[in-house]
């Protein structure tokens, strides 16, 4: 069974662009202290190829070095790499699901997701029995750039639910930045347009750490149980 608890509770209070279209409650299985931390959402294709899934695992692998939480989806492809990774590396990392907690997919990361709700934390705005459904993905979407202090897409194809993320993302105000190997792809026209709004190609991880707020600034707000 999983706990609740007000959004602002949570996340602590929330300006009026955030507040446009989330949820007044939050359910969620684990360490709700995560969300007290740095908090860096690494997302991209279902579908990335294998080098992809290793820039995926690279960035993870960096930003819990440095004390950053990993957020992502627990898809498959470029989020599941991420989380695992997170993981492996000894960090911390926040699912935030499409579905009910008590739902587990996809199914092939049944395990991932229950290590994450055991040690780490889940998130979800849906009933616990709640299926993934094709109309929940843009409301996870838009909790997973809210929950998130800035964003890195690894990969992702024209009108992806990772291209969603990403713009709202900057619709938040959060840092956005794109992987180069992004960015160099063709046939791609969503990149460009992204950096014209304020996104930026990822070079290094410390472009990430010195755009998220002063740590002590981030551990201050308390967190409802």
């Amino acid at each position: 069974m999983s706990h609740q608890a007000l959004l602002e509770d949570l996340l602590g209070p929330l300006n009026s662009v955030e507040s446009r279209f989330a949820p007044r409650i939050l359910r969620y299985l684990g360490k709700p202290e995560l969300l007290r931390g740095w908090r860096v959402a690494v997302v991209g294709s279902r579908a990335a190829d294998g080098d992809a899934r290793r820039q995926a695992r690279r960035v993870a692998r960096e930003l819990v070095a440095e004390g950053v939480t990993v957020v992502s989806g627990l898809a498959e492809g470029v989020d599941t790499a991420a989380q695992a990774k997170a993981i492996e590396a000894g960090g911390r990392t926040i699912g935030v699901l499409g579905n009910g907690l008590a739902v587990h997919y996809p199914a092939e990361n049944r395990e991932l997701q229950e290590r994450i709700a055991a040690e780490h934390l889940l998130l979800s705005q849906f009933e616990d029995l709640e299926p993934p459904k094709a109309t929940n993905f843009p409301q996870r979407n838009r909790m997973m750039a809210l929950v998130s202090q800035a964003a890195v897409i690894v990969d992702a194809r024209e009108r992806s639910g990772t291209v969603h993320l990403a713009w709202e993302a900057l619709r938040l105000g959060r840092p956005l930045f794109l992987l180069r190997s992004l960015v160099n792809k063709t046939g791609l026209a969503w990149p460009a347009l992204v950096l014209d709004y304020g996104a930026e190609i990822l070079e290094r991880t410390d472009q990430v750490l010195e755009l998220l707020p002063p740590k002590a600034e981030a551990e201050l707000a308390d967190v409802a149980f």
